[in-house]
């Protein structure tokens, strides 16, 4: 008796572990050069993994054209739901209603597809935009100031500047804070960045005291143009807790980078896939309308951290960054409490 119940609990088991390998989760990235997005996939492989679900990627490589064909590719090898990492919130409609016209479930994975019936996970942008722009204000909130926006084919870039602005109006309409600057940065691209803030230094006879750069990669690009400049003491905004931008952050040279922890984002997006592929309501989800086209969705935003020189232990002890990394080429004479 007790070999047959053994037998059958192991069958049991058996079952349930093919049907979630037999759930394949498609994830569409549109860039995936950039840091954090290793990051996001190993937290999204990690939790489908322990559901005994499959994972199934493809990289766009910055182009909304070749993300249409990953999606079709991703399609025939039977994904049962996408998580979507959209290159251009527009060109990617097509994907969308083919997947929807199969009765595939996609996610729209930090960045917005507005379209009827696409779950949104994302971090609360516009918050992280007035979390970037307080961070700047807070050290320089008299000034000449730039926006360093991000792609225009992104609708986080209009989030985030959404935010910025609610923080920096009042100070602007004052006339402590004049805007000598604002451009968007195609692709998200540093190099683009550069290129731009190059030109507004040009621009502005290099009198800039504060940047407002809306992601970690673009700071960067805004750093070396002020370096190359020679100058110093320039507020800095950045978002997403790159390495190299917390390095700065530890070293001076970047004021704040918002963190948006990947890991939690990529563990929640996986368990969203899997509850849709289940046909099952995902847990947490809200109801939301404030994209462009006000349509009303699914969706669940989690909460960013700024992250500046005061409390760059918080990185440490989450086990995002190693102290050695984190502080490395850091003044000895000053160094923050984290590098102590």
């Amino acid at each position: 008796m007790k070999t047959t119940t053994r037998y059958l609990l192991a069958a049991a088991l058996a079952g349930l572990a093919l049907g979630a390998q037999a759930q394949t989760v498609g994830v569409s990235w549109s860039n995936f050069q950039e840091e954090r997005w290793k990051t996001d996939e190993k937290a999204i492989k990690d939790e489908l993994a322990k559901a005994g679900a499959t994972y199934a990627s493809a990289d766009a490589g910055g182009s909304p054209e070749k993300q249409l064909g990953d999606i079709d590719s991703l399609i025939a090898k039977g994904a049962k739901v996408l998580i979507v990492l959209a290159m251009d919130k527009d060109a990617i409609q097509p994907a969308i209603a083919k997947a929807k016209a199969r009765n595939i479930p996609v996610i729209a994975y930090d960045r917005l597809i507005e379209a009827p019936g696409v779950f949104y996970i994302t971090f609360d942008n516009q918050e992280v935009g007035r979390m970037q722009a307080r961070g700047v204000f807070a050290v320089k909130p008299k000034g000449q100031y730039v926006m360093i926006k991000g792609s225009p084919t992104d609708p986080n870039a209009d989030f985030l500047r959404a935010g910025q602005q609610e923080v920096l109006e009042a100070a602007i309409k004052k006339g402590d804070v004049k805007i000598v600057g604002e451009e968007y940065t195609e692709g998200w691209k540093p190099e683009v960045a550069q290129r731009n803030m190059e030109q507004i230094l040009t621009r502005a006879g290099g009198k800039v005291d504060a940047v407002v750069a809306s992601n970690d990669g673009t700071a960067g690009g805004v750093i070396a143009a002020l370096s190359a400049r020679g100058l110093k003491g320039v507020a800095v905004s950045g978002q997403d807790g790159d390495r190299a931008a917390l390095n700065r952050v530890a070293l001076g040279t970047q004021t704040v980078s918002v963190w948006k922890d990947a890991r939690d984002l990529g563990r929640e997006a996986a368990k969203a896939a899997l509850q849709m592929a289940a046909a099952k309501p995902v847990a947490g989800a809200t109801k939301w309308s404030g994209g462009e086209k006000k349509l009303t969705m699914d969706a669940m935003f989690l909460k960013a951290v700024p992250i500046t020189r005061a409390n760059l232990d918080v990185v440490i002890k989450a086990g995002h960054i190693g102290k050695a990394e984190l502080c490395k080429g850091v003044n000895a004479a000053d160094p923050p409490a984290a590098c102590k």
